[in-house]
């Protein structure tokens, strides 16, 4: 405990009323030394002491509890921290600053940490954090341990004033070479079969070029070759609809501190920019609006729908020039823009007069190179000339046997449909009947609904490259308007109809792999078998790993393996192969990961501090720590100091009134008397 005096004032009337008073006094007594008055000097006394009176001077002595200095460390936890020692080297010179700090008892350390899982190396906010509640007055300054790779230090250098001096212990070697590919511009989605632009760029300093290999879902495309130092484009096209992993990655050059932002990698949604849908009805029915409203509902969809109302074998006797309708463009629509469509729709029957077998054998092929048809039977589908017995039926799901069956019915899943991606998902309850369908041989074609007797109403089946599906029923009307409750039918024909055109998400078989934050990949298997194939996982190294799959639910298993290494895995399971990527994507933290002190200087600079290179070896050289005083600079070459600022806590005070109000009021009568005697004379 201290003890310390001083002198301070109490004023008996407010401080600005006493400056007014003051104020005036000073001027009457300039006018009276301006009229030659006699007695200036009595009268100055006077308005002294009374202007001392009134200010009340106190002489007070304190009782002081000195307060310990503060002075804030901060180390660096992110991951640009783990490589070539420099954990173990940051470790030694926190030691080496607390042992010093702990040894003086007049300052009182403060630790703080970055968050290692952060996206970046927020080193300025852990600062902030550590001295919020400190005094001002108080701190004697800040040591930051750290690569220098810090991603929010303030615009302006000068707002970490009141926080310095601010030092800065720089853990690395300064020889350290990396060579980093960062994806800087990717759009979060692309049309698909359209060109994707990525704004990259590579940073080597050993090389003016480099070659950046690409991946599109584990598939390598051609490599690409892009300046050093400077944004460049690189282009591609998607494939496939849904989620794409695209990976970027370029070689490993000698002596490179680590191959971990060797790659960088993004998820571009594929999307169809319009999906073009040709809906044929055969003839007009109850259920074509339900077909048209719901492929019309869809903004997604670009409809071209024909309904046949005047079939050629009809016979009115009206002429051809009298009857308000187009000719169905058969050519137009079958020859020359057939392959623009992502889906065909026949509904009900289309006979052969209405669609010839030449322009039916082009559908079949069109299946088969890719394309997508949808049959939804109805009268007279199984009669003698049935599109089985056309050039489409090569194509089609099954074998027609030309009888139908009328008569009240409740459609329901298959053993198969009820794990079937597309039918999975459906409620099973509350569904309303229907009144007929058309007998089918199921051949090798998947159903997944039928009658309660066993007979199929939903078949699919892949043919070449392309995909067909058949609805055995024209009473798929009845769910749309709410008969006896209804039914599932806008569900059960978007999800056939994304079936048909290969969306992922509802491929029977499919496998996933995914990597979260833990060193291990986690595979995911959607199947229609009760026993699938093995899980191998290959790591970015090469080596295969082989896991046996975990049953989660009938038709989905899930496998997780260990992987250490950061890099691209690829998952396969019989057919099915699937790829991810385990580390960093493209984030800030592995943008650059070379120790710098560029980043701190000025920081250091503008709050008087300093800048020391530790190395990464693990035995750091230290600056020795000195306190200095309020002012002047607090770094050399060696050294590093933390301001001693002499705060303290008043713990007692005693006050003594050196001049009392009445004994002000005598001296100052008295002077006054003396210069009236002074002004008789």
């Amino acid at each position: 405990m201290l003890e310390a005096s001083r002198l301070a004032f109490d004023p008996l009337i407010p401080w600005i009323a006493l400056w007014v008073l003051v104020a005036g006094a000073v001027a009457l007594w300039g006018v009276y030394l301006y009229l030659r008055g006699k007695a200036w000097l009595f009268r100055a006394l006077a308005l002294t002491v009374l202007a001392l009176a009134l200010a009340n001077p106190l002489w007070i002595q304190e009782q002081r509890e000195p307060l310990k200095d503060i002075v804030a460390v901060v180390m660096d936890r992110s991951e640009s921290m783990n490589f070539r020692g420099r954990t173990e080297t940051a470790q030694a010179a926190y030691d080496a600053v607390r042992k010093q700090i702990d040894a003086d008892e007049t300052l009182e350390l403060r630790v703080a940490e970055t968050d290692p899982g952060a996206d970046g190396t927020d080193l300025y906010v852990a600062l902030q954090s550590a001295l919020s509640d400190a005094p001002r007055e108080r701190i004697a300054g800040a040591i930051l341990i750290t690569d220098g790779q810090i991603h929010d230090a303030p615009t302006n250098a000068d707002d970490a004033k009141p926080m310095g001096p601010v030092h800065a212990l720089i853990v690395g070697g300064d020889d350290e070479i990396d060579r980093n590919i960062e994806i800087q511009q990717v759009p979060s989605f692309s049309i698909i079969d359209q060109k994707v632009d990525m704004r990259v760029q590579v940073n080597d300093p050993t090389a003016q070029t480099v070659p950046v290999a690409i991946t599109i879902n584990g598939e390598m495309q051609p490599p690409q070759s892009v300046k050093v130092g400077e944004p460049s484009m690189i282009s591609f096209t998607l494939k496939r609809r849904g989620e794409n992993l695209v990976v970027l990655s370029v070689e490993g050059i000698p002596n490179e501190l680590t191959l971990a932002n060797n790659l960088a990698s993004a998820r571009i949604s594929g999307v169809q920019d319009r999906l073009r849908v040709l809906l044929v009805t055969g003839e007009p029915h109850a259920g074509a609006r339900v077909w048209r409203d719901l492929l019309k509902s869809d903004p997604a969809v670009d409809l071209v729908h024909f309904t046949i109302l005047r079939p050629p074998q009809k016979s009115d006797n009206v002429p051809i020039e009298e009857i308000a309708l187009i000719a169905f463009p058969k050519p137009q629509l079958f020859r020359e823009k057939l392959d623009e469509f992502d889906l065909v729709i026949f509904d009900h029957e289309l006979r052969p007069s209405v669609l010839e077998e030449q322009y039916l054998d082009r559908v079949a092929r069109y299946v088969e190179r890719g394309g997508a048809l949808l049959i939804a039977a109805g009268p007279p589908y199984p009669g003698a000339y049935i599109l089985y017995n056309t050039p489409l039926g090569g194509v089609l799901p099954g074998r027609a046997t030309g009888e139908v069956v009328d008569g009240k019915f409740t459609p329901q899943l298959t053993k198969l449909g009820k794990r079937h991606s597309v039918t999975a998902t459906l409620p099973t309850e509350g569904w309303g009947p229907w009144m007929r369908y058309m007998k089918m041989d199921q051949g090798k074609s998947e159903a997944l609904m039928q009658t309660p007797d066993g007979h199929p109403l939903l078949l699919l089946n892949r043919v070449g490259q392309g995909r067909v599906a058949s609805v055995m029923s024209d009473q798929l009307w009845l769910w749309a308007r709410g008969y006896e409750g209804g039914g599932p039918y806008a569900e059960l024909i978007r999800r056939t109809a994304h079936w048909l055109m290969k969306e992922p998400e509802l491929e029977e078989e499919l496998l996933e792999l995914q990597a979260g934050s833990a060193p291990e990949v986690t595979a995911s298997l959607h199947t229609m078998s009760d026993a699938p194939a093995p899980l191998s996982v290959a790591g970015p190294d090469g080596v295969k790993a082989e896991s046996p799959w975990s049953l989660v639910s009938p038709g989905n298993y899930r496998a997780v393996l260990p992987a250490k290494e950061l890099g691209l895995y690829r998952a396969t399971s019989g057919k099915l192969n699937a790829v991810t990527l385990r580390g960093p994507t493209h984030p800030r933290e592995y943008l650059d990961l070379r120790a710098t002190p560029d980043k701190l200087q000025p920081i250091a600079a503008a709050t008087l501090g300093g800048v020391f290179r530790l190395g990464a070896d693990g035995s750091p050289t230290m600056p020795r720590i000195d306190r200095i005083g309020e002012r002047g600079n607090a770094a050399g070459s060696d050294w590093l100091g933390l301001r001693q600022r002499g705060a303290y806590a008043v713990r007692a005070t005693e006050s003594t009134t050196l001049l009392p109000g009445v004994i002000g009021m005598l001296l100052a009568c008295a002077f006054l008397m003396l210069a009236w005697r002074r002004e008789g004379r």
